[in-house]
């Protein structure tokens, strides 16, 4: 399975927010609760992150409740893809 660079997963995000007329912040330590980034959001950035894969990630995974900021979300969808 081919695999997303970080830099790639963080556009897909800001391209979810986009769609609502919001910005994703350059600073990833910034909580997603600050920037409106709800589970929906990351559900809508999981269908992406898993078509531009062509692959199916295990999302459900326990880890996904600990996540809280950008960097969060991007690490989190890194070690799915190495999983």
């Amino acid at each position: 399975m081919s695999t997303l660079s970080r830099d790639r997963v963080r556009t897909m995000m800001g391209e979810v927010l986009s769609a609502q007329g919001k910005d994703l912040p350059s600073d990833d330590d910034t909580r997603l609760n600050a920037i409106g980034f709800r589970s929906l959001d990351f559900s809508e950035l999981a269908l992406r992150v898993e078509d531009e894969l062509d692959a199916e990630l295990n999302f459900d995974a326990p880890g996904l409740r600990s996540v809280e900021t950008v960097s969060d979300v991007l690490d989190f969808i890194d070690q799915l893809q190495s999983a």
